[in-house]
Order: C-alpha cells, then structure tokens, then sequence
C-alpha cells in the first residue's frame, strides 16, 4: 500500500533535482537558439525581477549565513544575464536595420524613453553605470570578500578553541557545541565562496563594456556594409538598440553588485539590516542637533536654496530633540530612586532575643562582586553570569557525580570595582579582576604576534591573557589567542575550583543522598552496604578520598559493590580507597588519557622503589623515615616531567608500586598538581605502559 507514496515521493525529489539542471539547459539554448522578440521580453523582465528579489532578500536575510546560497544565485544569475547578452545581440544584428522595435519592447523602452531617443546620451549614461558598478560597487565589494575570507579562514582556530573552552566550561552542551562548530566552517566556506562569486560580478562587468562596444561596430559593419545605410542612419539605429540592451543588462548588474556588497559588508549578528542602521545612525540626538545647526546656517546665505535648507534642518531638529527627550525618559525610568526605596521600607522591627537562626552558616559556594560587577549577575540589566554558573553546576554535577551546591551571589563594597572573590566553606579560595566591556584573550602557548590591550593573566590557569576590546576579538582570534568574555571568565575560575575542592564540598548528606539514589535501583546492595557493613561515615570518607584524587564517583554501583565486597578484610577508608581504585581502573585511566591503546607513564628506578618501600615498612607506612634529601630530589624531577609533558599536550602519569601510590599521590599534589599516580595493579590489561622516563636516586 505504502509502494504509490514511495513512488510519488521519489518522483518529486526527482523532479526538485532535475530544477537546476534544467535551467542551465535553458541557459545554454539561449546563446544558441533564436529567440523571438516577446520572449527577450519576457526574459529581460524576469531577469530584472529577480535581481530585485535577489536585493530584498539581501536586504531582509538577518545574517550572512541564512542566505547561505547568495553565491549559486549570483553565479546563476550572471549566466542568465549573459545568456540573454547573447541572445539579444544576434536579434539585435539581424534585425536592427528595420527599426528600434526588433529587438523587443524592453530595449526599445531604454532605448527610447531612458535615455530620449538619443544615443550619445545613452553612451553617456552607459558609461556612468558601469563606471558605478565597476570601480565603486564592484571593486568595493570583491576587495572586502577578499579579506573577509582571509580572515575568517584566519580566525577558525582561534573560534574553535573558544567553542571547546565554552564546552569544557560547561556553558554548552555537545550539541550546541557541534551546531557552533558546524557554523564556524559554514561562514568559513561563505566567505569563501563569495570570494570566488564577487569574480564572476567583476567579469560581467566587463564583459558587460565589451559586449556593447562589440554590438555598435558589429551593427555599423552590417548595417554600412550589408543593408546600404548611411553612417547616421546604421549609429543611431544600431547605437539605440545596442545602448537599450547595454541599460536592460547593465541596470541588473548593478542590483545584484549592490546585493552582493551588502553580503559581505554585513556583521554577522542576527539583527535586521534597516533596524540597524536606524538604530544606530539616529542613536545619538547629539549628532542630529549639530546637522540642525549646520543647515540651518546654509539656509541663511543668501543665494542658497533657502526653503530646502531651512525645511531640512527644522524636521532634523525637531527629531533630535523628540530621541533627546526619549532618552531621558527611559534613563529616568530605568535608574531607581533612592528616596522611594527608603521611604516604602517598613520600619525597623523592635529587637528580639538571639536565637539559633540569628547564626547562618556558612554557604558551601560564594561569590563576591564588586559594584562594578553587579550588571555582570543581575538578570534585570542583560547579565549573564548567573546563567553560565548554572550551566557550570550542570556539568559538573554530570561529570563529577554528585549535585554540586548552589552559588550564593552577594556584592561587596570593600573588593575593587571590577574585582571578584570565590570562596569555598567560607574560606577564599580564588579571586581576580575582570572588565565588562572588554573581552580577554588568553595565549595558550602558540600565538602568532602580540594584540594592544590591558596585560594580565587568566585567573583560572595563570596562562598570559590581554583584556582588548570587542571590535578586535576577530584579530585576536586570527593571531591564535582564545577569546572569552567577562562572564565566562569567572564561570571558568569557578569550574576549576570547585573541581579541585570537590572533595571538600562533598559533605556526609551528600553521600545519604547518593545511596538512596542508588537504592532505587539496587536495593538489596544498599541494605547490605550500610550500617550492615561499613557505617555511612566511612562509605563517605572513601569517596571524599576519590574525589580528593581527582576521580569521579558517577560510577556508585561498582564503588557500592566493591565496598561491601572488602568490608569484611577492612573498615580502613584508605585501604578501601586502594581497592575501589582497582575496581574503576579502567575509567580511571580513560579520565586521564581518553581512549589511545597506549598510556606513557614514569616509571621509578627498580632500586630506589624498593628503597622507598624497605623505608615506607619500617616506619609503619607513613613515610616519616625517607631521607628529606632523596624526596626533594624526587619532587623536583617530577614536577620538571610534569611541566615538559603538559608543554607536549600529553599527561603526566606516575607508575608506581600500590603500596608506594598513596603516598606518591599526598606527598606530590601540591607541588605537581598535574601529575596522575597510578599503582601497577590500576592499569586495565588492555592498555599498553609506555615508560617515557625513569626516575633514580
């Protein structure tokens, strides 16, 4: 039954298929085969019509890219000019000698009402147009599709690591990110394509002046030679139709240039382009009052054109002060009054006995800002801050695997004016200096020149960054640089602390939390687990202990089982933190190194392992006998390791014996916080140890 509809639809695919193919047919068959005058007619009005439609859809498109076609209609819409170049000059030399209607009504129409009948008038106006078209429009417009396609092109890297710093900071998703990315590469090939299209104007344009001087000695050759006219005679009849058809083609040249430098002379912002100009042009009544004046003086000379001065500068006047007072109004609006706010204020209540609720802990996740920054939070003046910080907890939460505290926000007057403050338990845990209206360009190590701006450096790595300003984001990003704005900035900061400090923002609700979750699916092993086997206090200590070692605990099924497993060996949280490492290895080592077959590790000389663990033995374990020479040495070797693995991209891991590995992981995070330690038995069978250095005494 479902076969009929199958069909039909495959014969209207066919059918849109076949469109453009059909129509360069019909192209090409007009530079071969005569065409009767009514239908030059009709043609020449349909090739004006869609050089109009061509020009509001130009005008109207929001952004560049939602006229993603303009090129393969500029390039169709030449071919068609052409086509009908071709043809209207064979009907234009065969019949030109028996009068200015053999050509068709649209030529004799130019011919004879444009331009009055008279040919050097019409020359004359040929000229002007395609003086207009080909040195203005034209080279204007191919010049500026040059750059923007260098630039663009330029700019790709410096875009595509901003998209992932938005991803990573958890502002995106991985489907915003791909449409972003998807984006990118559609302008890139834009602009790219229209550098090959605004090619195609360039040479109609001449073709257009060649085509019409080629007609007039082609029809004075025929006309003198072959039909006995006059010199007079054959110019004016020839001149007039060959001038007719140079304006009927010329006039659509010029729309479709026009089009086109519209389209590459439009910033891609999804705004409509007559609000903007309007908007922008008329955004300051300041500008408009001293044009008023300036008019207005020209309307006063004597000699001059006063009615037409006068009236031009009254209606300027009378419209800069009409946005004058609109402006005003809004501002008044907008800014709040104190003395309203003082005065609706209820009045103070009378002082009551302390109590528990007069003491307020203290919140988990803080923000402080200073006044400067307080648009960056507020919803009501455009900030967006609070949305990026819920999109940071959103992805935190997924990855980490448990829900991340909500932010408290508050301003305080005692920061700096662009300053910020990050604490964590109540306690500073990072702060910095943004500026809202600039946007920061930060050096990931492989820049190809320097950009003005204020210098400092990113407040969440410490990488060299510039604060610059918006207009030059394109050049920053063309030179390298990855360009943030403000908000993102902070967003940024928070994400990596709250990612280092996990651990401590885990509390014990946090774990009952986790379980019960984890109840609804797995009962029987939440029963089991707690207080059966390990009390709460420990199961949460075991998973402070993971998330202190930078591993995430979306996994709880398997760290659930592997607990109730081992409690009846051990009830020590470090002992069941070593085994449940085991038990996540293989997501372990695919969070340090994604999924390459090869893990490149350092590896310790077999003689000084067994040294540090004939030491760490005979002192119970706790390191405390290791001589403090041999472990400086030992710290400074790896954090060199460290420094040259983060320089190549690739990370830094730290095999060592699992006795050896808690230690290695306390004692070296603070100075090497980039270094991973694994213990031989962590490692999946799958994975191939690639040993890239050997640490010794």
């Amino acid at each position: 039954m479902a076969q009929p509809d199958t069909v039909a639809m495959n014969g209207g695919v066919l059918g849109r298929g076949l469109g453009t193919p059909i129509l360069l047919l019909l192209m090409l068959g007009m530079m071969v085969v005569p065409l009767p005058p009514f239908l030059l007619d009709a043609l020449f009005s349909f090739n004006i019509a869609l050089s109009l439609v061509v020009l509001l859809a130009a005008v109207y498109t929001q952004r560049p890219l939602e006229f993603a076609a303009f090129p393969t209609v500029l390039l169709l819409a030449t071919l068609l000019r052409l086509g009908l170049n071709v043809a209207s000059t064979r009907v234009v030399l065969l019949q030109g000698h028996t009068g200015s209607d053999a050509a068709g009504q649209v030529i004799r129409a130019f011919g004879e009402f444009v331009i009055g009948g008279n040919y050097a008038v019409g020359i004359v106006v040929f000229a002007v147009l395609v003086i207009i078209n080909f040195v203005v429009v034209t080279k204007g417009a191919g010049r500026i599709s040059e750059v923007s396609a260098r630039f663009t092109l330029d700019a790709m890297p410096g875009k595509q690591m901003a998209i992932d710093a938005d991803l990573n900071a958890g502002l995106i998703d991985q489907n915003e990110a791909r449409r972003q990315r998807a984006e990118v590469s559609q302008e890139a090939d834009f602009y790219g394509a229209m550098d090959g299209a605004s090619k195609f104007v360039r040479g109609d344009a001449v073709a257009g002046i060649l085509v019409v001087l080629i007609n007039i000695l082609g029809g004075l050759a025929i006309g003198m030679l072959q039909h006995d006219l006059r010199f007079g005679d054959a110019m004016r009849s020839y001149a007039l139709l060959t001038i007719g058809d140079g304006l009927v083609a010329q006039i659509p040249s010029l729309v479709l240039s026009t089009a086109s430098a519209i389209m590459v002379t439009r910033v891609s912002t999804a705004h409509d382009m007559g609000q903007q100009i309007v908007s922008q042009l008329f955004a300051n009544p300041r500008a408009l009052g001293v044009t008023a004046g300036v008019l207005g003086i020209m309307g006063v000379i004597p000699g001059m054109p006063n009615i037409a001065f006068l009236t031009l500068a009254a209606i300027t006047g009378g419209t800069a002060w009409v946005l004058a007072q609109r402006r005003s109004a809004s501002v008044a609006v907008a800014s709040p009054v104190a003395a309203d706010v003082a005065a609706e204020a209820p009045a103070a209540a009378e002082l009551k006995e302390l109590s528990w609720d007069d003491v307020t802990p203290v919140d988990a996740i803080g923000l402080e800002v200073g006044y400067r920054l307080i648009p960056l939070v507020d919803k009501n003046q455009g900030g967006q801050l609070m949305q990026r910080i819920k999109g940071v907890r959103k992805k935190l939460s997924q990855e980490i695997g448990f829900l991340v505290p909500a932010v408290h926000i508050r301003d305080n007057l005692s920061l700096p004016p662009n300053g910020y403050r990050i604490t964590l338990l109540g306690a500073l845990a990072g702060e910095g200096e943004i500026h809202t209206e600039r946007e920061l360009a930060i050096n990931p190590g492989q820049v190809m020149g320097t950009i003005p701006g204020i210098a400092t450096k990113d407040p969440a790595f410490g990488l060299p960054a510039v604060w610059i300003e918006p207009g030059s984001r394109d050049q920053a990003q063309t030179l390298g640089y990855t360009v943030v704005d403000a908000a993102t900035v902070v967003a940024t900061h928070l994400s990596q602390l709250v990612q280092t400090h996990a651990h401590e923002l885990f509390g014990y609700e946090d774990a009952k939390q986790l379980l019960d979750k984890l109840g609804k699916s797995a009962p029987r092993l939440v029963e089991d687990l707690t207080p059966k086997l390990l009390p709460l206090g420990t199961v949460h200590k075991t998973l402070q202990n993971l998330l202190a070692e930078n591993i995430p605990i979306r996994d709880i099924r398997t760290i659930a089982e592997t607990l109730a497993a081992q409690a009846s060996r051990s009830q020590d949280a470090d002992v069941l933190t070593a085994t449940t490492r085991v038990a996540l290895g293989r997501a372990i080592v695919q969070h340090i190194n994604g999924m390459a077959p090869e893990l490149p590790v350092i590896a310790l000389d077999p003689e000084l392992e067994q040294l540090l663990l004939q030491s760490l033995h005979a002192e119970g374990g706790d390191g405390g006998g290791f001589e403090p020479g041999l472990i400086e040495r030992l710290r400074n070797t790896l954090v060199q390791h460290t420094r040259r693995q983060e320089a190549m991209g690739q990370p830094s891991v730290l095999l060592v014996a699992p006795a050896l590995r808690l230690w290695f992981s306390r004692y070296m995070r603070p100075s090497a916080s980039g270094l991973a330690v694994l213990a031989y038995n962590e490692v999946p069978d799958n994975k191939q140890v690639k040993v890239i250095a050997t640490v010794g005494k």
